[in-house]
């Protein structure tokens, strides 16, 4: 559970910089109910099990409740309601009522977030086994349920309605925020998906086949194929070739596309004897096979990860490669191989004995298919959301180790190849040196959410987004991204860690 509260924590810090504009707002509204009399709002198939008036930080009614049989859901209403709606997202396997943008409370938001219907440790699914109701209501269907009650919520003890509504969040949080465009298009104006786990069985392909490669052997978790000193090694590769193709040596891979390192240049061990400054051939195999991605009959089913990140603090030895102290307190080595276990035995062949070690991913677009019906978020056509005049951004670092931004990459250019015109509702953003919903050396944080209230609310799409990077509250380093596929192209003169030193490059190739 410490694991996904990280997340949580990064996610929070990723997004909380939220900027003076929206701190005032001529159309706030008071309730026009007391806090305690939310109790007597009679909604079907709704119970408020409690209210809560709060004073600090900001005044303002706390309610608890629960839809359906057991989706949970807690709702924070500001004394001074700024008239929007903002829904934050959870992580991992959720399993705990969250909402990774609580702290918009501050800022006059109305704002929920669910345990998506079942409790547990966020890294566990044990509690999908045989239980449909549980698994769709994870999928998709609580944070639908609990937008549309939270919105009834607001109306009546506001007597006023929502005028905009916005979706945030990172990883699982980026996903349901996908997923609210695809099936729920009425419930946001806005959203904001970050690292997205969009694609969750061929996700949990990619983390099994790591595994099976990591960890061929099940009895012995504790004993990784690939060593922290490989890790080292690697990454120092990778940089001495690709690092300064941008013009900068910075420790970050501004366009990994154009990084082609050979993973077989590697020094390779004599006699395959294991050492600090070398691989075996074993190691080496287990390494190409977290770049080289999952298929079937020749079909990709996942891409791999891009180069960067390998030896950075919460990169692969946290998600992929352990062992992960924390995550071995719930029985995995790894959050990857947790993820990816736990959502083939309980979600895909609902079978808590099923063998990951074992498994050949033949026929796997066949056997998992029903699973991926309703856990993915990988429909391409965005036509009702964008009918709806709604906009959404999404972002992904290209150092994220947990989830692959090639994968989120696919679909946007999936999605480009039915509407030409996707960029004038949905734009993507690569964030580079930026591990999993934040850190690493690249900056990562930026006003999202002004961001998308801008282009919601005053119709100014987001172009040259400005990322910043901090420590100690002392601004670093700051970096404009843009819209995929145009890229931040150093100027070759100025200062690399202020970011009038760079420009756009509208060239889609991968130089």
């Amino acid at each position: 559970m410490k694991i996904i509260k990280v997340v949580i924590a990064l996610v929070t810090l990723l997004l909380c910089n939220i900027s003076l504009t929206q701190t005032t707002d001529q159309s706030e509204k008071i309730s026009c109910i007391p806090c305690e009399e939310i109790k007597n709002i009679r909604l079907p198939d709704v119970i408020i099990s409690q209210t809560e008036q709060i004073q600090e930080p900001t005044p303002h009614c706390k309610v608890s409740g629960i839809i359906g049989t057991e989706i949970n859901f807690e709702l924070l209403l500001p004394k001074n309601w700024n008239t929007r709606f903002i829904m934050g997202g959870g992580g991992g396997f959720v399993g705990a009522v969250q909402n990774q943008v609580s702290w918009t409370i501050n800022q006059g938001y109305a704002t929920a977030g669910t345990d998506t219907g079942h409790t547990g440790p966020g890294l566990t699914a044990a509690w999908a086994l045989n239980n449909m109701e549980r698994q769709v209501n994870f999928a998709h269907l609580a944070v639908h349920r609990t937008a549309v009650e939270s919105k009834e919520i607001i109306r009546q003890f506001y007597c006023s309605a929502v005028k905009y509504s916005y979706f945030v969040g990172c990883s699982q949080g980026g996903s349901q925020g996908m997923m609210e465009a695809q099936r729920y298009p009425e419930d946001f104006d806005g959203v904001v998906a970050g690292a997205p786990a969009f694609n969750k069985v061929a996700t949990g392909a990619e983390n099994i086949q790591n595994a099976q490669a990591i960890y061929p052997d099940p009895t012995k978790l504790d004993e990784p194929v690939i060593s922290s000193a490989n890790l080292e090694l690697l990454q120092t590769k990778i940089l001495e070739k690709c690092d300064a193709i941008d013009g900068i040596t910075d420790q970050i891979i501004n366009n990994p596309k154009a990084c082609n390192f050979n993973v077989d240049s590697l020094p390779l061990c004599p006699e395959n004897v294991v050492s600090d400054n070398c691989v075996t051939s074993n190691q080496l195999a287990a390494i190409k096979a977290v770049y080289a991605g999952v298929y079937d009959q020749g079909l990709e089913i996942h891409p791999g990860f891009p180069f960067g990140g390998e030896n950075e603090h919460w990169g692969w030895l946290e998600w992929i490669v352990g062992p992960n102290q924390e995550a071995m307190r719930s029985g995995f080595p790894t959050m990857q191989f947790g993820i990816g276990t736990e959502m083939f035995k309980y979600l895909v062949f609902q079978d808590p004995d099923w063998d990951y070690s074992s498994y050949d991913f033949s026929d796997f677009t066949n056997t998992t298919g029903y699973a991926s019906s309703y856990l993915d978020a990988t429909a391409t056509n965005y036509g009702a959301f964008k009918k709806s005049g709604n906009k959404m951004i999404i972002y992904h670092g290209w150092s994220d180790n947990a989830l692959s931004a090639f994968a989120t990459i696919n679909h946007y250019e999936t999605v480009e190849k039915e509407d030409e015109e996707i960029r004038d509702y949905i734009r993507l953003y690569l964030l580079p040196g930026v591990l999993h919903c934040g850190g690493g050396p690249g900056p990562s944080r930026t006003d999202w959410i002004e961001l998308i209230r801008n282009w919601v609310e005053n119709g100014i799409a987001p172009d040259r987004v400005i990322l910043s990077k901090s420590a100690d509250e002392q601004i670093l380093m700051t970096r404009p991204v843009f819209p995929y596929p145009n890229k931040s192209v150093y100027d070759g003169k100025g200062d690399p860690d202020k970011e009038s030193s760079f420009n756009k490059s509208t060239t889609t190739n991968n130089k």
